[in-house]
This record gives C-alpha cells, sequence and structure tokens, in this order.
C-alpha cells in the first residue's frame, strides 16, 4: 500500500465532506429508476470543474458507488431496478420485501455493497500499478490496437447484437473525427460552423447522450410519478450481519467476480452481478430457494455490482480505456481535469491517483451509516416528487452543465442535438455507450494510427509495424476473440449496461 501521507489527504475536511456528499447524492439517484449511475456522474462532472483533480475524482467515485447500491430500494421495493446492475437483485429482493423482510434485504444489500466495494478499492491498488509498469511498454501502435480493443468489447456487450454496438462505436468514433486533426490539425467536418472547429466538447456530449434520452422517456411515460408500496420498518443490523458472515464465502467470491469482470472493459456491474447470482445459485445447496426471496442472491448481487467501481477503474486508470460506462464519464472528467491516464499516472501523478483510491475506500465506509439512515428517506422523497417539477429540475441541471464546461451556449447546443440523436437511435436498439467510447477512444486510436503509420513508413514497413510487434499481435488476438466468442458459443443476448 502506498504511504500513509496520502491516507491523510485523503481525510482533509473537504474530501471528507465530497465523500458524503456523493454518497448521499448518489444514493439518491440510484434509487429513482431511469436516472442512472452514469448519468449521475455526467450529471455532475460539470460540479468538479473547480476543485483539485483528487478531490474531484472523490467526488465523482462517491457518486457512482453511492448510485450502485441506491439502485438496490427500487428493485427490492417496487421490483424494478434503478440500474441495470441491479436487475439481478430483483430476483430474490423483491419476494423478501413482499413476505415482509424489505427492511432486511436492503440491510445486507448495504453491508455486500460496502464489502463488494472496499475489495474492489483493494484490488485497484494491488493491481494498477504492476499493470502499468508493463504497460509502459506500450507504443503508439500498441495504444491504437488497445483503443480498438476497448471500442470491441463496448461493443459486443452492451446491446447483444455486435452488429449494433460496433455501429454505435463508429458513430462515435465519427464524431471523434469532427474538428482539427489530433496529429497535423487538418480540420475536418466542421462545414462552416467554427463551433465545431475545437471538435465535439466530450463532456456535453457525455450530458446529452445519457441524460437527455432519459428526459425525454420521463415525458413520455403516462405514469404520474412511481409508488412506493413497501414501507422499510427498520434497519435489523445483527440480523442481516449475521447472514452476511454465515456467507461470507459467497460475499468473497462475489465481490472477487465482480473486480474481474470489472476489470474486463465494457463488462459493467450488470454482468459481474448475473454472473455472481448464478454462480450463488450453482454453489448452493438449496437452489430452488432462488427466486423465492433467498438472501443468498441479494448478497452475490450487491457485492458483485459495487466490487464493479474498484475492478472498472484498473483498465481506466491504467490503459485509458474505460471498465464501464460510468468509467468512461469519469475518464472525460480526467481529460477536462488535464490528467493524462496511462502507465506514467502511477509515477507522474502518483498523488492524485492515491488519494482518490483512498478517498473512494472512505466514501465506501461512509456508505454503511449513511446508506442505512438516508436511502430508505431518499427513495420515499424521490417518489413522491412530480414529474412536472422533477424533469425541468433536471433539465435545468443539464443545461447549466453544459455550459459550465467552457461558458459556451455552442456546447449547450452540441449537447441538446446529439441527445436527440441518442433518443432517436435508442428506438432502434441502439445505446449510448457504445457511442460514447467511440467519442472518447477515437482520439487515441487516430492518434496512435497516424503515429505509428510515420514510424512504420520510416522503418520501410508500415503494415508490419501493426502487425508484426508481439504485444499488438496478442490484442489483436483479444480482439478477435472478445468478436468471435459469442457467435461461437451461440449463446443469448447479454444485458445492456447503459448505466451500470
Amino acid at each position: 500500500m502506498p504511504g500513509v501521507e496520502f491516507l491523510i489527504e485523503a481525510l482533509t475536511p473537504l474530501n471528507l465532506l465530497l465523500a458524503v456528499a456523493g454518497i448521499v447524492s448518489g444514493t439518491v439517484i440510484g434509487a429513482l429508476p431511469g436516472l442512472t449511475a452514469t448519468m449521475a456522474v455526467a450529471l455532475l462532472v460539470p460540479l468538479t470543474f473547480g476543485m483539485d483533480p483528487a478531490s474531484a475524482l472523490i467526488a465523482l467515485g462517491a457518486i457512482y458507488t453511492g448510485a450502485i447500491y441506491g439502485a438496490s430500494y427500487s428493485a427490492v421495493l417496487l421490483d424494478t431496478p434503478g440500474t441495470r446492475s441491479a436487475i439481478a437483485t430483483t430476483s430474490d429482493g423483491y419476494p423478501m420485501a413482499k413476505r415482509g423482510d424489505g427492511d432486511l434485504a436492503i440491510t445486507i444489500a448495504c453491508l455486500a455493497s460496502v464489502f463488494g466495494g472496499l475489495v474492489g478499492a483493494f484490488l485497484l491498488v494491488l493491481l494498477a500499478p504492476p499493470l502499468a509498469k508493463f504497460a509502459l511498454k506500450f507504443g503508439p501502435v500498441e495504444y491504437f490496437w488497445l483503443a480498438v480493443f476497448g471500442l470491441t468489447l463496448i461493443a459486443a456487450v452492451s446491446e447483444g447484437s455486435i452488429l449494433r454496438g460496433l455501429i454505435g462505436g463508429c458513430i462515435g468514433l465519427l464524431l471523434s473525427t469532427v474538428g482539427a486533426a489530433e496529429v497535423g490539425g487538418d480540420i475536418r467536418y466542421a462545414g462552416d460552423f467554427k463551433s465545431l472547429l475545437g471538435g465535439i466538447d466530450i463532456v456535453s456530449a457525455l450530458i446529452g447522450l445519457y441524460c437527455v434520452p432519459v428526459l425525454v422517456d420521463l415525458v413520455a411515460t403516462p405514469d404520474p410519478r412511481l409508488k412506493l408500496t413497501h414501507e422499510v420498518a427498520g434497519f435489523r443490523f445483527k440480523e442481516a450481519a449475521s447472514i452476511a458472515w454465515r456467507n461470507k464465502v459467497n460475499l468473497m467470491r462475489s465481490a472477487v467476480i465482480g473486480t474481474i469482470v470489472g476489470i474486463l472493459p465494457g463488462a459493467g456491474s450488470s454482468i459481474a452481478s448475473l454472473v455472481a447470482y448464478a454462480e450463488a445459485r450453482r454453489a448452493s445447496k438449496t437452489p430452488e430457494r432462488y427466486g423465492k426471496g433467498e438472501a443468498n442472491g441479494v448478497l452475490a448481487t450487491a457485492s458483485a455490482s459495487n466490487a464493479t467501481v474498484g475492478g472498472g477503474l484498473v483498465p481506466t486508470l491504467v490503459l485509458g480505456i474505460p471498465g464501464t460506462p460510468p468509467d468512461a464519464v469519469i475518464l472525460g472528467a480526467l481529460m477536462v481535469h488535464g490528467v493524462r491516464t496511462g502507465p506514467a499516472l502511477f509515477s507522474q501523478q502518483s498523488q492524485i491517483v492515491y488519494i482518490f483510491i483512498y478517498g473512494l475506500m472512505i466514501a465506501t465506509a461512509l456508505m454503511l451509516p449513511l446508506g442505512l439512515l438516508i436511502g430508505r428517506h431518499a427513495f420515499k422523497f424521490i417518489v413522491s416528487i412530480p414529474k412536472a417539477v422533477l424533469v425541468p429540475a433536471v433539465a435545468f441541471l443539464t443545461i447549466i452543465g453544459s455550459y459550465a464546461v467552457n461558458n459556451n451556449p455552442n456546447d449547450t447546443l452540441q449537447m441538446v442535438v446529439l441527445g436527440c440523436i441518442a433518443w432517436g437511435l435508442s428506438r432502434f436498439g441502439f445505446t449510448a455507450s457504445p457511442i460514447v467510447l467511440g467519442l472518447i477512444l477515437g482520439t487515441i486510436a487516430e492518434s496512435g494510427f497516424v503515429q505509428g503509420y510515420l514510424i512504420g513508413n520510416a522503418r520501410g514497413n508500415a503494415l508490419a509495424e501493426f502487425f508484426t510487434r508481439p504485444l499488438s499481435m496478442g490484442i489483436i488476438a483479444l480482439i478477435l476473440a472478445t468478436l468471435l466468442y459469442p457467435l461461437l458459443r451461440g449463446r443469448s443476448p447479454l444485458p445492456k449496461e447503459v448505466g451500470a
């Protein structure tokens, strides 16, 4: 573990306040179906622009982990997952609530979420630095193939359709080519619009692609508000802790599964929770109880979901490839703050990284008391807000958030246009995540390709530069395996991961 000085910095009053505020706001947003963890992070990114990079990351990490946990409230009480990470939680959480154990299910979810989040953050510290040292061997060509690898992984699992995912990724790649070229400075696809000379603003694109479609759907839904049908009576902490201790193997196994799945770029928390749930049921002596209110099912899914927070940050910080959709938003925030992800991050800007990791651990630990004390009241409060108030408030935040990046109304216009495009594409089964990843990874891929091509030409064989290097061949093999595995297995479509 890194030095104690980083822990002391993470414990400053400001960072603690940001951790508390992030957990509270994340839990509130995650508890409301439709307002996903990705949307929560994207919406609040502009509020971090005036902060120190480490403090900003602590706030965003706390919002992320709080939203993943907050989704368990609607999953348990309404049989409606607040985010897709809580899809599996409904299988046993809602049956528990129906028989009067909703408060126990939520307490179990809180304990498991805290444990899984701490395991994921701890493994982030252990795994990220060695991977960073290995990644120092990467050149422009390897970064090009890594960007392609990240794009194909996100595209392959985001909708269950490789074709739709790749089309979405290509749309994002096209958006990344608008404006001045990364190498050479040529102006592309800007037309007569001077506002496009600098390209598509990342934060505005994130807010538009994730938030505007949700707002449109909220308006289009005829129901005036959600209904709370089950009250949360108490904490039942001792009972929940006893269940967690008796099933500690399942708890640890699910946390490790969540971390590993989170490390795989694009897999996300919904897949992690489903894999952990399936494994818990397979290992159980009473598998027939699953789906009928089995506490172990809630334990597995909550632990795995929050473990992906730390796991997904491994490729995000080490390779610049987001592990989950919310990590794509955090990656965009890092770029805005001038923090360049990659192998050198752990040597050149180690203070920022380790303060953030310690801050994430502290925020996760704070989630135990805050989640139990605030979550149930927050959920009841949110679902009582009329849409006539909720939608304008969120819309106002999207406008202010996109404008505040550069104090430029053109960024707000970009946000609205991209949001409308995203909503239209969603009618045909396309999701925002591949587009966002294409936009973010496009600049990395373009820079790596151009530099690799120039180096290859200087050496007399540009093609060999891309296809003969050992590391490049390994990454190409992973890309092919990612694209061909679903076809070879003939598996059913995986659940899409829009908001973690």
